[in-house]
C-alpha cells in the first residue's frame, strides 16, 4: 500500500462492554475520532439483584423460610436463583456481542472501514473474538482489553493514536 492509499484509510474504533458499544471513525492519519454508531442492550446491563428479585419473589413458600418447612426435604434455592440471574446476564451479553459483530460485518461488506481497533472490557473482548468472522478479523489492527466507553472522542484519539 502506498502513502496516498494509507492516508485515505478509514479506521473504525469499537469501544464496548456487555451492554453498550460505540463506533468511532478516523479517516487518514490525522484528526480526532468522530462517533458514527452506537448500540445499547439494556437487558445485558440489568442489575443482578433485579433478576434475583423476580423469580425469588414468586417462589412458593417464600424462599428459604418455606424451604425449611416440616418434612419438605427442599433445598434452599438462593444459589439457583443467583446462578439463573448470572446465566441470563451471560446470555444477554452473548447476544449483544453477536449483534455488534453482525453490525461490523455489514459495515465491512459495505467497505465502510479498512482497519478496526477494538477496545473492550476484557470478558466482552473474548466474546467478540470468538464471534468475529474472517472478513472482520482480518481488519483488526489492534486490541485493548480495557473499557474506554466513558472517554470522550479526543481522549480516545490521544490514547489510541497519540494525539
Amino acid at each position: 500500500m502506498n502513502a496516498t492509499q494509507d492516508n485515505a484509510r478509514t479506521t473504525w474504533v469499537l469501544l464496548a462492554d456487555e451492554g453498550h458499544a460505540r463506533v468511532m471513525e478516523r479517516r487518514g492519519d490525522a484528526g480526532d475520532l468522530v462517533q458514527v454508531a452506537q448500540w445499547d442492550d439494556d437487558a445485558a446491563r440489568a442489575d443482578e439483584a433485579d433478576l434475583r428479585a423476580g423469580p425469588a419473589g414468586r417462589r412458593a413458600g417464600g424462599g428459604a423460610a418455606g424451604a425449611r418447612g416440616a418434612g419438605s426435604g427442599a433445598q434452599p434455592t438462593g444459589h439457583v436463583t443467583g446462578s439463573a440471574g448470572v446465566n441470563r446476564l451471560e446470555h444477554e451479553a452473548e447476544l449483544f456481542a453477536r449483534r455488534v459483530v453482525e453490525e461490523l460485518e455489514r459495515a465491512a461488506a459495505g467497505r465502510r472501514y479498512d482497519a478496526l481497533v477494538v477496545a473492550a472490557a476484557p470478558k466482552f473482548l473474548g466474546r467478540l473474538r470468538q464471534q468475529l468472522p474472517p472478513q472482520v478479523a482480518a481488519r483488526v489492527v489492534r486490541e485493548l482489553d480495557k473499557d474506554l466507553l466513558q472517554l470522550d472522542p479526543r481522549t480516545v484519539t490521544e490514547r489510541l493514536f497519540g494525539g
